[in-house]
């Protein structure tokens, strides 16, 4: 068993003086500023906010084609005064001249027509702005000479260690140019790296790309590298994460035309300023798309790629759709220009698996550390704070007979847990099913799940009925053809009405449907099971029928679980049937965490309450945004089987399914976006006063409050690293308030984990002596006043690859290795926030006034991960039951009569 976890986080050396870089910087100047503003002003339409300056383009432009640029800074678009571009040297003015007016006279052509004004006249105008463009130009701001420290760090009133604001971008370019400097070397081979900019960092990807056979086919794949600039709650120092992966390139395209949503491309082209000396070592960022207003595959707007043929007119740059269609021919290169499109899911299969082993990533590890020196230094290690990394979980066993009795005791379990959810009330279920094989072993799983007897069905026609009554458990099944029901949406007739709008009428039709063909359940508790085809099954956009089922069903008083068609999905039919009661039992809320293993130190009536906010874009699954706070309440002492969730209107618990139910009504203007783009600060407001009000119903009994940093802080900026005060909570403008304020034994565990943005390190468990893998536990430091701790889960026995797994350059006993998928277990980081830090009594035997421990605190929520159904959760059982209610979360755009009893509020 590993002793000790080690985090691919770095933070700048104390012992080295601070590294200060003499960077070139310019200025956008107040009089380019204002004529690109004017030129812009021109395309959009009128608005009360001012005019923003969309610089993305042009910014991506200057690293591509000026890549003595090291950086460029965000908020040049709104403050002319503030430094725009980071140089490792002066890039000569005129080529930073060029390159801002190519960009110019894209920024100018007008986006709509304008009856008032004819074509001449407009553009008149758009040439005379653009000479004036051109004389601003001529006056460019010169270059300065800054010494930037790279390691500029505030501390903040909590005591958490902030980088300076420019140090996000700055600083990852800075550490990616100078780890591309110099090769990785493996095993004989060589891998040579390029820098690419992107929102979260920078990456290094290893170029040209790696080649992989596999049955007569070619398949690309690079290292990558992605390096960010993160916080640590109460941490003295920031920290750079360093993670590593496979990036795979696509060479065989299933998507095209209309369905292509998007697909990143890396373009490789050399520059047009021949007398640059900081050569060959970008790749540039673009996107491809479907446009529709020309009907071909094209480059998005913020792509540089749309730009290079007007600065070069000598080389041939790759046609989207050429590019599309032969992929393989540009990522090989076609005379000094290569292009790569990044492979993701929806443009088909790849024969090479995603992600590294722990020995590989170790190896990659060590050579970041090696080129951070001496500025940055590794993170310390984490080692072990408890012995007792699980709950009490039944026991596992190898023996057949054994194993029987060991399923025997999980279905009493989920019986009990059943019995207790429905105290009472009768289970009516309806099973929609499209093939004989799924309905046989979805009937067949039920009673051996929950240890009753099989029962044969009553066939009366197409329709099958089956009824269990034993061990407190009223339990009817009826089974029939899913018909139309589970038919694709029908595509609109009438595209100029809003997607949303369209979208909401078909979800109408459908629930019509539903409501005709679906009996209410009455007085029992409602489930429908529905077979349905998987998201390829329904190619044209909006006409997957899932959440039109849902919002129906759950108007006619059914929780739904889906089940996927036998040829749509990977593993056994048993197996599906299986995870879809399990699932369907936890919509039901019969499910409950195992009894804890830390200690006396937590105290026996404790409930766990969990908050989660779903926020909905318009890109969602009804094209109608939507933001709703979710929380959800589990009381271990009020037996099995009671999850309750918090109901805003009614301002009070209510059963686990009935919250589901109610989450697809719409209930409130704040939830649907309607406050419109002024209108964040009143979201919050609103939101936080929600969560202040759910906080005041829990001061009756002890309490763990259980957050997810990520989710929440974007209605509660509170949470924010820099905003956290031990042992307090932040409200808006407010001073921090003690936690014991709004509740005397109140506690609070604020969890991370990557977040699609490399919050969390990437991790590995060592020995000291070059053995790298996995582990299980809670890490930390070795600081009775540490707050900050890690919790690591098991890797599923689907995943067992070796640890020594090499991809990048596959070993002679390996060959096979880029093919494989590694999996790697989640980092999630735990801060106890909040704890009871009252002084230890001279009585040790008064325990009311011993302070807590947060070590306990931070096992506890590592131990929520843990269920004898499950494998190890992402989240603590109350946080994952919360995330999951927002599947239910699905508003919908009024029908126009609704509209106008509303008032108009959409």
């Amino acid at each position: 068993m590993y002793q000790a976890i080690r985090s691919a986080a770095y933070e700048p050396d104390p012992t080295h003086r601070p590294w200060t870089e003499p960077l070139k910087v310019m200025r956008m100047g107040e009089e380019l500023h204002t004529e690109l503003t004017r030129l812009y002003a021109r395309t959009v339409r009128q608005s009360n906010h001012p005019v923003r300056l969309p610089v993305r383009q042009l910014n991506s432009l200057l690293r591509a084609m000026a890549p003595g640029i090291a950086a460029t800074a965000r908020g040049a678009g709104t403050d002319f005064q503030a430094p725009w571009l980071y140089g490792r040297e002066p890039v000569p003015e005129q080529v930073i001249a060029s390159l801002i007016s190519t960009w110019a006279v894209g920024l100018g052509q007008s986006q709509e027509s304008d009856e008032d004004v004819g074509e001449a006249s407009r553009g008149d105008e758009e040439d005379e702005l653009l000479r004036t463009v051109d004389l601003a130009l001529n006056q460019l701001p010169a270059w300065q000479t800054e010494h930037v420290d790279l390691t500029e760090t505030r501390l903040s009133p909590g005591g958490t260690a902030e980088p300076a604001g420019r140090l996000y971008s700055l600083l990852p370019e800075s550490i990616a140019f100078r780890l591309a400097a110099r090769p990785y070397r493996t095993r004989g081979a060589e891998l040579a790296f390029r820098v690419v900019s992107c929102d979260k960092g920078a990456e290094l990807v290893s170029w040209p790309p790696q080649r992989y056979e596999h049955r007569k086919r070619t398949w690309y794949y690079s290292a990558l590298v992605t390096i960010s600039v993160h916080t640590v709650p109460f941490a003295e120092r920031f920290r750079v994460h360093v993670s590593t992966s496979i990036r795979r390139w696509a060479t065989h395209v299933n998507s095209r035309g209309p369905h292509l949503r998007g697909a990143t491309v890396l373009l490789d082209a050399p520059l047009t300023w021949a007398d640059g000396s900081d050569t060959g070592y970008r790749l540039t960022g673009n996107t491809i798309g479907f446009d529709r207003g020309r009907g071909r595959i094209a480059w998005r707007r913020h792509s540089p790629a749309l730009l290079l043929p007007d600065l070069d007119i000598v080389r041939s740059y790759p046609d989207p759709e050429d590019l599309l269609a032969a992929p393989e021919k540009w990522i090989n290169g076609r005379h000094d220009i290569a292009a790569g499109i990044i492979h993701s899911a929806g443009l088909g299969p790849h024969g090479v698996g995603p992600g590294l082993m722990p020995k590989e990533r170790s190896e990659i590890d060590a050579w970041v550390e090696e080129g951070m020196r001496p500025m940055l230094r590794r993170v310390p290690d984490l080692t072990r704070v408890t012995r007792h990394n699980t709950p009490s979980l039944l026991p596992r066993t190898a023996s057949p007979g054994d194993g029987d009795a060991r399923e025997a005791d999980r279905a009493l379990a989920r019986r009990e847990a059943l019995a207790g959810t429905l105290r009472g009330s009768p289970l009516d279920i309806e099973i929609l099913w499209q093939s004989s094989e799924t309905l046989s072993e979805l009937l067949e799983a039920l009673p051996k799940l929950i240890g009753l007897s099989p029962v044969r069905p009553a066939i009366d026609g197409t329709e099958h009925t089956l009824r269990w009554q034993a061990h407190g458990l009223d339990i009817t099944i009826r089974a029939r053809p899913a018909g139309s029901l589970a038919a694709a949406l029908p595509e609109p007739v009438d595209r100029k009405r809003p997607r949303a709008a369209r979208l909401a009428a078909a979800v109408a039709d459908r629930c019509a449907l539903v409501e005709d063909q679906v009996q209410p359940p009455g007085a029992a508790r409602g489930l429908a099971i529905i077979e349905i085809g998987s998201r390829d099954r329904f190619p044209v956009p909006d006409s997957d029928p899932k959440s039109a089922l849902r919002i129906a069903c759950a108007r006619a008083g059914r929780l739904t679980q889906f089940v996927n068609l036998p040829e749509d999905t990977a593993g056994t039919l048993p197996h599906r049937a299986r995870w879809t009661w399990l699932d369907a039992f936890r919509q039901l809320g019969a499910i409950s965490p195992p009894a804890h293993r830390v200690g006396a130190g937590i105290p026996g009536d404790l409930q766990y309450v969990a908050i989660w906010l779903v926020r909905l874009t318009k890109k969602g699954p009804t094209r109608c945004p939507g933001r709703r706070i979710v929380a959800v309440r589990v009381r271990p002492d009020d037996g099995p089987g009671v999850v309750h969730g918090w109901d805003p209107e009614l301002a009070h618990w209510v059963p686990y399914p009935q919250l589901l139910l109610s989450l697809t009504e719409d209930r409130g203007p704040w939830e649907k976006d309607r406050y419109g783009h002024g209108g964040e600060n009143q979201w919050k407001a609103e939101a936080e006063r929600q969560i202040k009000t759910l906080l005041f119903q829990l001061r009756e009994r002890p309490t763990l409050l259980l957050a997810s940093a990520g989710n929440l802080r974007q209605c509660w900026p509170g949470l924010a690293n820099g905003a956290l005060v031990k042992d307090s909570l932040v409200f808006g403008d407010a001073a921090a308030q003690r936690l014991a304020v709004l509740g005397p034994e109140l506690r609070l565990v604020l969890m991370r984990d990557a977040n699609n943005r490399d919050e969390v390190p990437q991790w590995y468990a060592h020995d000291g002596n070059g053995r790298a893998g996995f582990s299980r536990g809670v890490w930390g430091l070795p600081d009775p006043a540490n707050r900050v701790f890690v919790s690591t889960a098991d890797v599923p026995h689907t995943a067992t690859l070796p640890k020594g797994l090499m991809k990048l350059v596959p070993t002679t006993q390996g060959r096979g290795a880029p093919g494989k998928s590694a999996w790697n277990p989640v980092y999630l980081e735990l801060t106890v926030l909040g704890c009871l830090p009252g002084e230890t009594p001279a009585e040790p035997d008064d325990a009311r006034e011993i302070a807590d421990r947060p070590a306990e605190w931070a096992t506890l929520a590592h131990q929520l991960r843990f269920h004898d159904d499950y494998p190890p959760l992402a989240r603590p059982l109350p946080l994952h039951l919360a995330r999951l209610a927002g599947e239910y979360v699905l508003p919908l755009v009024p029908a126009p009569s609704e509209e106008r009893e509303t008032g108009g509020r959409a």
